[in-house]
This record gives C-alpha cells, sequence and structure tokens, in this order.
C-alpha cells in the first residue's frame, strides 16, 4: 500500500497547491511531486492537470480520491486495532492475599478492576502471609497482598497503604467500660489470636513481648470472622486490623479499648517476582493499589 504517497495525493486534491501541501505534510516540494509521480505510474493515469493558475484533479483522480480517503481511514483504524491488541488486558491475573486484605481491603478494587478491564479473569487465593509468600515464590500467583514481613530475597516487596490494628472486645467484657485502658490491665488476660504465619499473629507476638505481658489463656483461630464470633461469644480480647472489625463496631457488636497507648500501625505490601514486572495484568493491578498508596 502506497500509504504516504496516498496521504500526499489527498491533502494535495484538498489544498490544490504543492507548496503548502509539503509545508503540512513536513516534506519538500520535490518530495510531494514524488509521490504523486509514484501514484501515477501505478495506477497508470494522469492524477492532476496542471496549468500556471490552477489545480485541477483528473476523473480518474477524482475516482481515487474518495477511495484513497477509504483506504487511509482503513490502514489508520488496523493499526490501531493491532495495537490495542497488543496491549489489551485480558487473560487470568493470579492474585494472593493475606485474610485481612483479601476479605476486607481487595474486593472493592478487584471491582474496579474488573469493571475497567471485562477481559481480565480475577483468580484470588487467601491464605496467611507465610502462604502467600510461598505461593508467589513458585509462581502459583503473579502478585501476593501480605500483612507480615518476608525476607524472601528471590521476591520484589513494595509498600502499599498503613494498617491500624486495635484490642477489641466484646461489649459485655469489663475493660470496655472503662474511659482508659492501660498496658497494666491487660496482664492476665484471655486473648484469642491468629495462627503462626500469620501477619496479625506476627504483630500480636510482638506487642506482647515488647510489653511483658502475660497472659490468662489463648485460643488460635485461623480466621478473622472465627475471631470475632468467639469474641462476640465470649470473654477474650483480640489484636485485629481496624478493617476487619468497622462493621462489627458500626453494629454494635464488638468495641475497641480505649488504649493508653500510642497508635498500632503496620506496613501492607505487594510482592511478586521480578520476572512479573513486566507482565501487563500485574501492572493494572499495580496501578490501582499505588492510588490506594497511603504509606
Amino acid at each position: 500500500m502506497y500509504y504516504e504517497e496516498l496521504k500526499t495525493f489527498v491533502t494535495l486534491a484538498e489544498v490544490k497547491n504543492f507548496t503548502k501541501t509539503a509545508e503540512l505534510l513536513h516534506l519538500s516540494q520535490p518530495s510531494v511531486s514524488l509521490h504523486i509521480k509514484n501514484l501515477e505510474k501505478e495506477f497508470q493515469t494522469k492524477l492532476f492537470v496542471r496549468s500556471p493558475k490552477r489545480l485541477q484533479m483528473t476523473p480518474t483522480g477524482e475516482m481515487l480520491y474518495d477511495r484513497a480517503k477509504q483506504m487511509i481511514a482503513l490502514y489508520e483504524q488496523t493499526k490501531q486495532d493491532i495495537l490495542e491488541h497488543h496491549h489489551s488486558v485480558k487473560g487470568t491475573l493470579k492474585i494472593g492475599a493475606s485474610f485481612t486484605i483479601g476479605e476486607y481491603i481487595l474486593p472493592p478494587l478487584l471491582f474496579e478492576l474488573q469493571n475497567d478491564y471485562p477481559e481480565l479473569e480475577l483468580e484470588v487465593v487467601i491464605g496467611n502471609t507465610k502462604e502467600i509468600v510461598e505461593l508467589v515464590r513458585s509462581f502459583q500467583a503473579d502478585i501476593g497482598l501480605i500483612e507480615g514481613q518476608t525476607n524472601e530475597k528471590e521476591l520484589s516487596v513494595h509498600a502499599f497503604m498503613q494498617d491500624e490494628l486495635v484490642i477489641v472486645a466484646s461489649n459485655t467484657h469489663e475493660l470496655v467500660g472503662k474511659a482508659e485502658v492501660s498496658i497494666a490491665d491487660l496482664q492476665n488476660q484471655a486473648w484469642i489470636t491468629r495462627e503462626v504465619g500469620s501477619g496479625t499473629r506476627e504483630y500480636f507476638n510482638h506487642f506482647i513481648r515488647s510489653n511483658g505481658l502475660k497472659i490468662k489463656s489463648l485460643m488460635i483461630i485461623s480466621s478473622n470472622q472465627g475471631i470475632k464470633e468467639a469474641l462476640i461469644a465470649g470473654s477474650a480480647l483480640s489484636l485485629l486490623s481496624r478493617s476487619v472489625v468497622a462493621r462489627d463496631i458500626n453494629h454494635g457488636h464488638l468495641s475497641v479499648l480505649r488504649l493508653n497507648y500510642p497508635p498500632f500501625h503496620r506496613t501492607f505490601s505487594y510482592i511478586y517476582s521480578p520476572i512479573m514486572a513486566n507482565k501487563k495484568n500485574v501492572h493494572v493491578l499495580l496501578h490501582a493499589l499505588e492510588r490506594k498508596r497511603g504509606v
């Protein structure tokens, strides 16, 4: 296809001036003349009749003019369609997410991605931080979202938001009614926490050790929802993400202790293998996470 020649021909047919055509197309005037000669040779016809005062298309030039515009439009649309095909987001994005993120932070982002990229199939696996790190390391997940720490040197780790942890209990717990709860009040209490390998459990262990707290009893449940149900049914404390208990607090099912202690904050991170860095499907999630960045 004589794409550049056809563009030159259409422009010349519309402005009827070689000098102006050369300026509009950023060509030299000899190049414009050469393009027209190439087309006349290709179609074996005269396209323009030239005189000192005017430039007029021949009948075959008129015939080519409309079809040239169609050919140029079809070429440019085809080129755009091919570019969009190569850059389209489709296929499957496998996401590994630790419990707090997967159950309470990720769902709204999934609906955003589904609306923006309807051809993208989203597959989410939820587990504790240790499990998610292993899924990403073994390429069973394209990207992982974790709430704990990892020293896995094969993976790239990036923070994307901060999370606040709070101590919660049922509304009938003795400490809920106190205007101010001290660390001393937390001695010899019953606690419910997540399993080893969970980011929440990691922070809980740090909190207990760093404050020298003695535990009266410890119940381990590998589910945030299970912990909340146990809190409501009994008389224990738990350290959970505010995002996990926000709805329960609003509905009056649980209460946050008014602790006389600096707020607990931790960092949520996304992890991926370096070979996934250029995968289009991974990038769309990274862009969504960057919009949530709060660290």
